[in-house]
């Protein structure tokens, strides 16, 4: 029978560009001798079976994820992510419940090296990115830390395997005795890393003299558009909401057609906006009226995966609405209805590849994501908590005009990954 006692294992996931201090700990590091894998040594086939499962994630999240009246967003990468370095600690059932529920179908041999040297992959873009000036420059930051108690007995073989792979050292904290200042430690961290978009990821109370661990994954996207939008043609406009009902919101407009991607089939559009620098795109999918959510229920990464296979360059005006808003979901429920049942359950969960224990489960998953839209271009970020707890073809000229709900996909182009999924329903919120 396991302890009647709490502890608190958060796993965090937020945007970023450059780590900072360890906090509270003085600056204490207990991390494996071993160093990451720069260059690991993974198969094409094995690259993209990840990515293919890491995209099919990202739509079964959207569908457990979708609401009827509130805009959606969140970073499927990131969630992945974070989870893939808790997965690393859980064994039998559990590891096994994981591992359909997200996709991952490579063995552990090959599935850790393989989400290393995709998030390597992800982080040259930025120095990949061409024709891109200082001020419109491409950023692309993933980055992986650990904070956890102070003398806790770690397994070794679960600090290198994240070290190997994630780049993951673990900062020392006490949070026995000052959980409160720790707590502010992380936040502060994810704040800046998420240059102040992610705000108090953990909420007071959630960290406690019971907490033990805190791995974080960070990821910050910021580009600007190949096509930008002309500032002096935005106006307030019509946006169709899905009950028939209308706002008013500001409205952009490119100045001239442009060479963009599209596609127009039964029941949808779909045109795809490039940003500066090649690597990657936005993705709009305007189901027509009245469509919205048969199209969104029929959304899968194969799906779109045909979609994108079908979008050919034409010449097109488009307008669209100019947002920005953040998103806070509590991912509890929709990871067990996908099927992680067990790693939720304190008398199931098998997280013993953590410290050799059965006495860890996740007590709660958070997830809080940023998107901004302009002229410009778009800004992004994102973090989630898993809280772990110890119990006792050319046509002539189109114009498209999205005045209505529609879902939108920002994806890395040479791999293939998506980064972050929304949908945007009503921009007056």
């Amino acid at each position: 029978m396991k302890k009647h006692l709490q502890m608190v294992f958060a796993l965090a996931t937020a945007a970023s560009l450059l780590l900072s201090s360890c906090g509270p700990s003085g600056g204490e590091v207990a991390q494996s001798k071993l160093k990451r894998v720069t260059d690991p040594e993974v198969a094409p086939s094995d690259l993209r079976e990840l990515v293919a499962g890491n995209n099919a994630f990202a739509f079964d999240m959207y569908r457990a994820a979708r609401s009827s009246d509130d805009n959606l967003f969140y970073s499927p990468y990131s969630i992945s992510l974070a989870l893939a370095m808790t997965y690393a600690g859980a064994r039998g059932e559990t590891a096994g419940q994981m591992a359909d529920t997200l996709h991952y179908t490579l063995p552990d041999n090959s599935f850790h090296p393989a989400f290393n040297a995709l998030d390597l992959d992800l982080a040259q873009r930025p120095e990949q990115a061409s024709d891109v000036s200082e001020k419109q420059r491409f950023e692309l930051s993933i980055v992986n830390s650990l904070w956890g108690q102070r003398d806790w007995p770690f397994l070794p073989e679960f600090l290198d395997t994240l070290a190997l792979n994630y780049g993951a050292g673990m900062r020392l904290v006490d949070y026995q005795n000052a959980p409160e200042p720790a707590r502010k430690a992380i936040n502060d961290w994810v704040s800046d890393e998420t240059k102040s978009r992610i705000e108090d990821l953990i909420p007071s109370g959630v960290i406690d003299r019971l907490t033990r661990l805190v791995l974080v994954n960070a990821i910050y996207f910021k580009a600007a558009w190949e096509y930008p939008f002309e500032e002096s043609l935005t106006e307030d406009g019509p946006f169709k909401l899905l009950d028939g009902s209308q706002v008013s919101t500001p409205m952009m407009s490119l100045d001239t057609p442009e060479r963009l991607g599209y596609l127009d089939e039964d029941g949808f559009q779909a045109v795809s906006l490039p940003y500066k620098g090649g690597l990657a795109e936005m993705v709009i999918l305007l189901p027509d009226e009245g469509k919205f959510v048969t199209f969104e229920a029929s959304l899968t990464a194969e799906r779109f995966a045909g979609i994108l296979t079908g979008i050919q360059t034409q010449s097109v005006n488009l307008t669209m609405p100019k947002f920005s808003f953040t998103r806070d979901l509590s991912l509890n429920e929709m990871l067990i209805v996908l099927g992680m049942n067990d790693a939720f359950d304190p008398a199931l969960a098998d997280f013993s590849g953590i410290d050799g224990s059965r006495d860890l489960f996740i007590q709660a998953a958070l997830h809080k994501a940023f998107i901004a839209v302009d002229e410009a271009g778009t800004e992004a970020a994102a973090a989630t908590a898993i809280i772990i707890g110890l119990t006792s073809m050319p046509i002539s000229e189109i114009n498209i005009r999205v005045d209505r709900p529609f879902i939108f996909v920002i994806r890395d182009i040479p791999s293939g990954t998506i980064l972050f999924v929304g949908s945007m329903v009503n921009p007056a919120k």
